[in-house]
């Protein structure tokens, strides 16, 4: 009897066995294998990535000599292109291809609403990229871009900011800049500068530049090579317009301007001195009035009414 009933409980122990051994195959084949696999994939691109996708995009810019804002925003793309990368092969290798278009449709989908309601920033954002890359401008240059006019004291990917010489800051979008002419005096080593001086009409025009010369060569802000030079370009109402260029080494702001005034200056007094007429313009009224006294016909005064 005892006997019996162990086989029996043998057989229904067998038979149980035999049903959940297909199950838990079908368990490990459908979910474990799979969730291994895309742990290991993940792994192992996103492994592969750190230690030769980075360093190579980092030394490549490197050697580019790019600016470290530029630097910096590569290696974070760089990043987030690897784990994105790294969750499609894993996807891929545990066999969830439909999981990859099924999030793909969807990730087009936000960005397709996200780069609608955020096309301003996004244009900054690109906008900000080039700036970086092309160096239009760089941090300390002196620019003027529409009616702004100041040194630059930052570059972001979205904006720049400026510091005018009145001492303010302005902050300007970086899709600005690049939609408009940005003027940058101080972008090459050497800077040529212009100024007309009015003389005249009875003076010598030959004496005026060897006095104009003489004075650029005392200045030790201007070049001698290029050479100044000096065109008349003006037959104005009550001047002669002479053009004077003059080159200037290190066109800092501060360094041109004082040399640009002081030049000027000097100019000005050794005209004075020499007997050069710098006229202004002004206005003469030639005529006279007429003064018609009406008396009555019988020669006396009119009465007061």
């Amino acid at each position: 009897m005892t006997l019996n009933l162990a086989v029996l409980a043998t057989a229904l122990l067998q038979l149980q066995l035999d049903q959940l051994l297909p199950e838990t195959q079908q368990l490990v084949t459908e979910y474990v294998v799979p969730a291994v696999l895309f742990v290991v994939a993940f792994l192992a691109v996103w492994i592969l990535g750190k230690i030769a996708l980075v360093p190579l995009i980092r030394r490549v810019l490197d050697e580019q000599g790019h600016d470290p804002s530029v630097k910096s925003l590569a290696e974070s793309m760089t990043g987030v292109v690897n784990v994105v990368l790294a969750f499609a092969v894993a996807f891929t290798v545990a066999g969830f291809g439909s999981v990859i278009a099924a999030f793909g449709v969807f990730a087009g989908a936000i960005a397709l609403a996200v780069g609608f309601a955020a096309q301003d920033i996004l244009g900054n954002f690109v906008a900000g990229i080039f700036i970086l890359k092309d160096k239009p401008f760089e941090v300390g240059d002196w620019i003027e871009v529409n009616d702004i006019t100041g040194r630059v004291e930052d570059i972001d990917l979205r904006v720049s900011r400026i510091r005018t010489f009145d001492n303010e800051r302005i902050t300007l979008p970086n899709g600005e800049l690049a939609d408009n002419a940005v003027k940058n005096p101080v972008a090459y080593d050497k800077l040529r500068q212009k100024f007309v001086f009015g003389i005249g009409y009875d003076d010598d025009i030959e004496h005026a530049k060897e006095v104009i010369l003489d004075e650029a060569d005392r200045n030790p802000g201007i070049l001698d090579d290029p050479a100044t030079s000096i065109r008349v370009t003006e037959l104005a109402d009550s001047y002669v317009g002479l053009q004077t260029r003059f080159w200037i080494d290190d066109p800092k702001r501060s360094d041109f301007v004082k040399t640009r005034s002081d030049f000027v200056q000097s100019v000005k007094e050794r005209c004075d001195a020499e007997g050069i007429d710098m006229p202004y313009p002004h206005t003469q009224l030639l005529g006279g009035i007429e003064v018609e006294e009406t008396h009555a016909e019988n020669g006396a005064a009119p009465a007061d009414d």
